[in-house]
């Protein structure tokens, strides 16, 4: 977000990210993006909030964040050599105004077959924990990708060119403004 000139701090929502039993993908960021805003709204509610939540899917299921090295290890395996979806949830609103937007984007991103070598060695970098499906596209994981359809921002975490065609019919910023924003994670 800094990037294109908004500023912003970042609220903890404290909204659990659970799950809900026969949820597509696209439902469930949709429904945890707009109760991150909600709650983070309800401290500010004279600033506009983004809230965002992002889910990596295959086959129809949802991949999350491994906890374990074994985890990142089968949903590493899960993606290799195979197309996935990256969907993420986008809610902005602004509580005093009576005004908000939500809206999912969808992605598809086509990996690279994986060596058993590749996932040891990437998984040891640390860097798949606390990533939707077990990899970063910005940073060492961009190694797997091998193509995408849609949204480079998306697959990141935060579909910019969406959020900002959000904020611009919300009239949430002008030519040169920029509005001071809370975004909940």
């Amino acid at each position: 977000m800094r990037q294109i000139g908004l500023e912003f701090d970042v609220v903890p929502s404290q909204v659990e990210e659970d799950f809900i039993d026969g949820e597509s993908p696209k439902d469930h960021v949709l429904r945890l993006a707009e109760v991150k805003a909600r709650r983070v709204a309800e401290i500010y509610p004279d600033r506009w909030v983004i809230g965002a939540d992002t889910a990596v899917a295959v086959d129809g299921m949802i991949l999350g964040k491994p906890r374990t090295a074994q985890e990142a290890h089968r949903m590493l395996l899960a993606l290799s050599g195979r197309n996935h979806r990256v969907f993420t949830g986008v809610s902005v609103c602004h509580r005093a105004k009576g005004k908000g937007e939500t809206i999912a984007v969808e992605t598809v991103v086509g990996m690279k077959t994986l060596t058993r070598e590749e996932v040891t060695w990437y998984i040891r970098t640390g860097e798949p924990f606390d990533k939707a499906g077990g990899y970063a596209i910005q940073g060492k994981g961009a190694f797997m990708v091998q193509r995408i359809e849609g949204s480079y921002t998306n697959v990141v975490g935060l579909p910019l060119c969406e959020l900002l065609e959000m904020l611009d019919r919300l009239k949430a910023r002008g030519v040169g403004k920029s509005p001071r924003a809370s975004r909940s994670v």
